[in-house]
């Protein structure tokens, strides 16, 4: 089995590898990785989930929060960078034992291309639906995900529909941004916005000024397509969130209460990481019509303060 693993990752090296820029490698538990060193900005992207672990623009501090209690096995998601959730958010409405988050959070995507780019590296993975999946989700389709390591990290999450019927796609790119203390940040672009609080039933609330993280939150902000901008005062920066094909906002973090129930996440961690999801959730998931394409985008960009 390790043989034809490293077969594999051999081929995959010797067909796609950008010398100088990205290589390809054995990651954390063996998972295949590709690492980005270009001039612009380093990173790092897992074929299993097509998961980012990690962005960090040249002459800054790491942009994606990672828990140090992650797990890196077949079947396990990993906890922290950027999951891709989809075709469904969180549990599915008309069936909770189907996977949470969707079908493609623990799956092996295929490396369809890396090309250099006038500021980095693009990564281009794909991953198709298959007879496990069709029966929590009885649709053809195709995922990719474009992703850009530069001065930028811009994600691009495409859905092409490949069944007969239109179909209504619920999908958040589910970014862990890395932050000195969560307890200290703000995030702008919220203001006036409908939300539904999860940690509170679902209650629909309307945001007031800037969001602050104060406790356990998990918000599904509706309607908003402004650039969101997280202010953090003890890493002295700023991180845009700016977004297209997104109609909904998801901020979460568990708070001390909910990461000690969670098993792979550090008891202390959560004053590490905020999460700002550009997303298309609730009543504001995407219909995709057969033979269309939905791209949902989400570019971060960061800044000293």
């Amino acid at each position: 089995m390790a043989s034809t693993q490293a077969d594999a990752l051999n081929a995959l090296q010797a067909k796609h590898r950008l010398p100088g820029l990205a290589e390809i490698t054995a990651g954390k538990g063996g998972l295949p990785r590709i690492l980005i060193t270009s001039p612009a900005a380093s990173g790092e992207i897992y074929l299993h989930g097509a998961h980012i672990t990690s962005w960090r623009p040249a002459g800054a501090e790491e942009v994606i929060f990672l828990s140090q209690n992650s797990r890196w096995a077949d079947g396990e998601a990993i906890r922290g960078g950027v999951p891709v959730c989809s075709p469904w958010f969180r549990t599915k409405e008309d069936n909770p034992k189907a996977p949470k988050h969707g079908l493609v959070r623990t799956k092996t995507w295929s490396l369809e291309a890396m090309e250099a780019t006038a500021d980095g590296v693009r990564v281009t993975l794909a991953t198709t639906n298959d007879a496990e999946g069709m029966q929590w989700w009885p649709f053809e389709f195709t995922l990719r995900l474009r992703a850009t390591f530069g001065s930028s990290l811009r994600m691009e999450l495409e859905y092409a529909n490949q069944s007969s019927k239109p179909v209504t796609v619920g999908e958040a790119l589910h970014s862990y941004l890395a932050v000195g203390d969560v307890r200290q940040i703000s995030v702008s672009g919220l203001d006036g916005a409908r939300y539904f609080d999860n940690m509170d039933g679902n209650r629909e609330k309307r945001q007031e000024g800037a969001l602050r993280f104060t406790k356990g939150t998990d918000n599904a902000y509706m309607e908003t397509a402004a650039e969101l901008v997280l202010h953090d005062p003890a890493l002295r920066r700023r991180i845009h969130v700016i977004k297209s094909g997104s109609r909904s906002t998801v901020a979460w973090n568990p708070w001390e209460e909910g990461a000690r129930r969670m098993g792979d996440l550090g008891d202390d961690e959560w004053r590490q990481f905020a999460c700002i999801e550009a997303s298309n959730v609730l009543g504001c998931s995407a219909t995709v019509d057969p033979s269309e394409t939905h791209t949902l985008v989400s570019e971060l960009a960061c800044e000293r303060l």
